[in-house]
């Protein structure tokens, strides 16, 4: 809102929501204009964040707050997309690399998967974070190469450019250091800010819960999926979203390079977590439902086994790579590109036995003290360090069977790391019972 607009402080509209009054759609788009001009301080926006923590929002303030950040910048169209326009959304866990394979999956399928990736937040680590790990790939390009790209390989996973919800990419910045990112609201808009300024037709979100999750309890995500749904649909965009288990990393790694590596060899079948496995099929089924290129989730499933299978995935995503500037031969030879840690050290159990719980945000915490994430947000970030071979629960572990294996920058990172991890495991006699790895599913309006 220009000069011209009405006369509203920053203080006021924080004072406000601080006692828990209820927003004008005018305020909001004040507020957020000055988040992107930078005219409203980075302490009246944590002071903002906080305040929205506390009281929450109604659902017209999350539409309004949503549409600001979506239109403090460029929105896209697709006007030559030979296919639907579509994406999915993960609200962060640990080991969670499922965008690396379900892009070019179903752009495999015939979709076209404009995807909008963001950084670490919290203990979860960050699509994009995970793409800086690949030498010369340019995971912030133009608009223009973003579109480039699309057009040749069907997918291209990004990161916000600058003129894509910029409001958004401050925004997150600062809930990642202040205690606000769990949020319902905030998620909401900075969510799906970002998603309608891509341009889509259609979105699927994953949103997830359990030890690992920012939302552990069932009910609590189940909250943020239905908000979210209900939001997005209420802005035009068909979305539905699916309830997944965040009770364990997705993965058996956890890292940015070594996530990488995972994926790859995902991708090329060297090797398949099983319950990343299920999450990845889940998800591409209900993507090409959403967008009419498949009739039910059992065929939709069938396309995207088909696609990862028959190797048609992984030469997709291998011309993104090329196409945003990374090594023609990642597939063939990932080792030689991406970043190994200096020390990798197998990390025992204090007690044998059969994995019965993981604090799983534990394990992404422990991610964070090795160098993987940040703590503020102009932290660098050590791509190469992290976690492998992370044991499951129902696994049994013990001297034959560590934990998993420690990558780190020293002896003295690893040691600690080391102790991280085991403090996050509980071992013990008798196999705990399977968690479900998809939950449920939610549409609009459902109760």
């Amino acid at each position: 809102m220009g000069s011209s607009g009405p006369a509203f402080l920053p203080q006021e509209i924080i004072r406000r929501k601080r006692d828990g009054g209820l927003l004008a759609r005018e305020e909001i788009a004040f507020f957020v204009d000055g988040l992107t001009r930078g005219t409203v301080s980075e302490g009246q926006v944590a002071a903002f964040a906080m305040a929205v923590f506390f009281r929450g929002m109604e659902r017209d303030e999350r539409v309004a707050l949503t549409l600001a950040m979506r239109d403090s910048g460029t929105v896209l169209d697709w006007p030559d997309a030979d296919g639907p326009v579509l994406d999915k959304h993960s609200t962060g866990g640990v080991g969670d690399n499922v965008s690396l394979m379900l892009a070019p999956i179903v752009a495999a399928c015939g979709g076209v998967v404009p995807m909008i990736s963001g950084r670490g937040l919290g203990h979860t680590g960050g699509t994009l974070d995970k793409l800086d790990a690949i030498p010369g790939y340019r995971s912030q390009p133009d608009n223009d190469l973003f579109r480039k790209v699309v057009k040749e390989a069907g997918c291209a996973v990004i990161g916000q450019t600058a003129d894509l919800a910029p409001a958004d990419k401050r925004f997150y910045g600062i809930r990642d250091v202040t205690g606000t990112v769990e949020s319902i609201d905030l998620i909401t808009a900075s969510i799906l800010s970002k998603k309608l300024a891509a341009g889509l037709q259609g979105l699927v979100l994953d949103v997830k819960t359990g030890s690992g999750a920012f939302m552990a309890r069932h009910e609590d995500a189940r909250a943020l999926a239905q908000g979210l749904v209900d939001v997005a649909n209420g802005a035009g965009l068909k979305t539905t979203a699916l309830l997944t288990d965040m009770n364990e990393p997705l993965a058996s790694a956890a890292g940015n390079a070594v996530e990488v590596l995972n994926a790859i060899e995902f991708l090329t079948g060297a090797h398949r977590d099983a319950r990343l496995e299920e999450v990845t099929l889940a998800l591409a089924a209900e993507m090409l439902v959403v967008g009419g290129l498949a009739g039910d989730t059992e065929e939709g499933r069938a396309k995207a086994t088909e696609a990862l299978t028959s190797g048609a995935a992984a030469e997709r995503f291998a011309r993104m790579v090329v196409a945003l500037g990374g090594p023609a031969d990642l597939l063939d030879e990932p080792e030689l590109h991406l970043p190994q840690a200096a020390v990798i050290l197998p990390v025992l159990p204090e007690v044998a036995g059969t994995v019965s719980a993981i604090d799983t945000r534990g394990v992404g915490v422990a991610v964070v003290a090795l160098g993987g994430g940040r703590t503020r947000p102009e932290d660098a970030i050590d791509h190469s360090v992290g976690f492998t071979d992370l044991a499951g629960i129902g696994e049994q572990v013990g001297p034959d069977r560590p934990l998993g294996l420690v990558h780190a920058r020293s002896e003295a990172d690893a040691e600690r790391a080391a102790g991280a991890l085991r403090a996050a495991y509980r071992s013990g006699e008798g196999a705990p019972a399977a968690n479900p790895v998809v939950y449920e599913r939610v549409t609009e309006g459902t109760a």
